[in-house]
């Protein structure tokens, strides 16, 4: 199979996140977490064994048990980034090193609980539907302080930060406007009421957003689809 494609198309994206890094002057290099959605297991396992790509984000946990299967190598760093049901929670909290989309109590809860059968504490992060648009999933903005604070205490659990997708922007200047206010109220949130938990992990920006994601705070950008183009 010729993936050359995916060096084309990883080299392209990693110079891209460079120049955003350095645009704003930032020291520490951005996570990028690829969105495997529509990647084959013959592509996650070029990403990571050939290209270094080291965390991979799944939407859906059926489909995560299936690639799963597939890794040549179990130590990769499986982020789970879509909706996540708490019924399934139990099939992927052995597997992933951090679910990026925690938006109740509920769920939460039920992470803490299979996280402690696994014997380990589950790095989350909570999602803010910032746009607070009826079709997508999150906590909305006025409740993510409250969430924040409850799920501060589950023992099995650590929260690491924020995570938020952006609606539809026609405009880079957009896109730089929302993101800079989530920045803003999730850094609120974080200095005011968990100062006493490490710096922040924020996780937004996507294949059509992401410098502009960087240039507002982001430190995680998830990319699919401008690594996938053929």
């Amino acid at each position: 199979m010729d993936y050359g494609y995916l060096d084309r198309n990883v080299a392209q994206v990693r110079e891209r996140i460079k120049a955003a890094e350095a645009s704003v002057g930032r020291s520490t290099p951005v996570t990028m977490v690829a969105a495997v959605k529509y990647a084959d297991i013959g592509e996650i396992n070029y990403l990571h064994d050939v290209l270094g790509v080291n965390d991979i984000g799944e939407n859906r946990v059926q489909q995560l048990l299936e690639h799963y299967e597939g890794l040549n190598d179990k130590n990769i760093n499986l982020h789970f980034i879509g909706t996540l049901q708490t019924n399934k929670v139990k099939y992927i909290a052995d597997k992933v090193c951090m679910i990026h989309s925690v938006d109740s109590v509920k769920l939460a809860k039920e992470i803490d609980k299979q996280a402690k059968k696994c014997g380990r504490v589950m790095d989350i992060l909570v999602e803010i539907n910032s746009g607070e648009e009826e079709s997508k999933s999150g906590v909305l903005p006025s409740e993510a302080e409250a969430l924040c604070m409850e799920i501060s205490v589950l023992e099995n659990i650590r929260l690491r930060g924020f995570m938020t997708m952006a609606p539809r922007c026609d405009k880079k200047q957009d896109y730089l406007n929302f993101f800079g206010q989530t920045y803003a109220q999730v850094l609120d949130i974080w200095t005011k009421k968990l100062h006493n938990i490490d710096v922040p992990i924020i996780s937004m920006g996507m294949s059509e957003s992401f410098e502009e994601a960087i240039a507002s705070g982001a430190d995680t950008v998830r990319i699919g689809r401008c690594l996938f183009v053929k």
